[in-house]
């Protein structure tokens, strides 16, 4: 059947293989990768109507309002980019469902980078449309968060440490992978294990005594440790509370860390099951010479396997000898890297049949995505909700606005309580008051200094959440004049009316005039631990 076809090809499939043939000429592969980033946009779009942002992608925001070189939470990286998108595009829902699909469509790029050092035309687009089969680049990507924003970094750090080690003398790619490591490293601490592959793979590789004899390792360090070098001046000055997070992950048993590791695997092993078995279909009897076809490999894609392992191998390494939890949503970002390898490394061609086949198949998935997935995604929603509450986002802002004003009559400058319902009446209210917990406190509930009631504050909570209600309560004791109220949010979608959830609402009018920037958002950019 393929090779009828390819000698006359069915009139549909003619469109396709004009679009083949323009890969090596510079137009597919763009096209594609916009068509992409429209295509899955509009999905987030249609089955988030009436919704709002992931919890993730609105803490992001808070993050980014206020640039520094560290926050007690995260690295910086994700804030920074949201900071710069936001610069520039509207403080809308399609506009950060926007930024989080470019972001994929930029990892997608990279992957792409990668993918021609090794193969030309058509084997291009096989890896760009397996890995378009993984979860991770759509329903993944749009947690705009610490994890998804090394969707692209990965892949650009691993083309540079390629071009780096196969040029050694020339400096530029030297300096790029070490700085590029570096940016990996300030989107998420989880990225010192790709650094960590990187060095695994150097050492052994056949031709190491090369590379390792030059100075580009050296280069890569240097740049490494400028581009670096703030953020940890920041934690050296700042009692490195990024960290503290961090390692709230750790302490569980080696048991329980066995089956992390265990869960770890199949994770990854279910995100690529989809890719894997197309890829089955597509290689068919001539996958038997896939061990052939492995030890033939080229260095690059030598280095490239040796990257893959660390990658998998070093954090079960780590998560066993310190017992930590170890989601496999962590490590998504590096799975391109096994579809790069597989197709890269097979010795046959693969016929336009398949190519177009797969084609189909990714337009198809897309297209039932965004015209059966997701209004139905969106009806649900409307109607049973989920816990994360994002159907009353909207509904709650307004109404906190509103009876904020009526109470006050100023705006609204400082919010709190529930973290997912204070970064959405950030985003949400007019008003866009600032979050007013110190994420080094996020967790421990910590009540606000009197001095920041003084200034008028207010805070959300779901009636059935016990913890919050708990802290709200301990609250009004530390304010002279406290409004508390319950209202009922409803979802709605296109005017229809769905599920309601009950919230709780304290109000602390001012008693004197607030600065124009809030003082425990001061101290939250300050090289200072922020205090409650």
């Amino acid at each position: 059947m393929a090779a009828a076809s390819e000698k006359d090809p069915a009139r549909w499939r003619r469109p396709f293989i004009a679009w083949l043939e323009g890969i090596e000429t510079g137009w597919s592969i763009p096209l594609l990768l916009t068509l992409f980033v429209a295509i899955w946009t509009a999905y987030l779009v249609i089955a988030y109507l009436g919704a709002g942002l992931h919890p993730d992608v609105l803490e992001t925001w808070t993050l980014g309002r206020h640039l520094a070189w560290g926050y007690p939470k995260h690295p910086p990286l994700m804030g920074w980019i949201t900071r710069g998108w936001t610069a520039l595009f509207p403080l809308t829902d399609w506009s950060l469902q926007l930024m989080a699909m470019v972001n994929a469509g930029v990892a997608l790029w990279a992957v792409d980078l990668i993918s021609r050092r090794f193969v030309r035309g058509e084997k291009r687009v096989i890896i760009l449309l397996l890995s378009m089969l993984l979860p991770v680049y759509q329903f993944h990507a749009q947690r705009f968060n610490a994890n998804t924003v090394l969707l692209a970094v990965w892949p650009l750090a691993t083309y540079c440490f390629l071009r780096a080690f196969e040029a050694p003398r020339q400096p530029g790619w030297a300096f790029a992978a070490g700085a590029v490591c570096a940016i990996a490293m300030l989107g998420k601490y989880y990225s010192i294990f790709l650094v960590a592959s990187f060095v695994f793979a150097a050492v052994l590789h056949p031709d190491r005594r090369r590379y390792l004899l030059s100075a580009s390792p050296w280069i890569s360090t240097l740049a490494g440790m400028l581009v670096l070098g703030p953020h940890l001046h920041w934690l050296a000055t700042t009692g490195a509370t990024t960290f503290d997070y961090a390692l709230a992950h750790a302490g569980t048993g080696h048991v329980a860390a066995l089956w992390e590791v265990s869960y770890f695997i199949m994770g990854l092993i279910a995100a690529l099951s989809v890719a894997a078995v197309t890829w089955v279909f597509i290689a068919g009897p001539r996958l038997a010479r896939l061990p052939t076809d492995f030890r033939a490999m080229n260095p690059g894609l030598r280095l490239l396997l040796l990257v893959a392992i660390g990658t998998i191998v070093f954090p079960a390494i780590v998560s066993l000898a310190v017992g930590t939890d170890l989601p496999s949503l962590w490590a998504v970002q590096g799975l391109f890297l096994f579809i790069v390898l597989i197709v890269c490394a097979t010795s046959y061609p693969i016929e336009r049949f398949y190519t177009v086949n797969l084609t189909v198949m990714v337009a198809g998935f897309a297209i039932l995505a965004v015209t059966v997935g997701a209004p139905l995604h969106a009806l649900y929603r409307n109607v049973y909700g989920y816990e994360e509450g994002r159907g009353f986002y909207h509904a709650i802002a307004t109404e906190l606005t509103a009876r904020w004003r009526d109470a006050a009559g100023t705006p609204l400058v400082a919010v709190s309580g529930d973290d997912a319902l204070a970064f959405a009446a950030a985003f949400y209210s007019p008003d866009h008051p600032f979050y007013a917990r110190p994420f080094a406190y996020q967790y421990t509930w910590g009540l606000p200094r009197k001095t920041t009631l003084d200034r008028g504050w207010a805070a959300l909570c779901f009636a059935d959440q016990l913890d919050c209600l708990s802290w709200m309560e301990r609250t009004t004791l530390r304010a002279a004049d406290v409004i508390r109220s319950e209202f009922d949010a409803p979802a709605t979608l296109l005017g229809r009316l769905g599920h309601t959830r009950r919230v709780v609402m304290l109000l602390v009018p001012p008693t004197r005039e607030p600065p124009a920037t809030h003082p425990d958002v001061e101290e939250f950019s300050s090289n200072r631990r922020p205090r409650i």
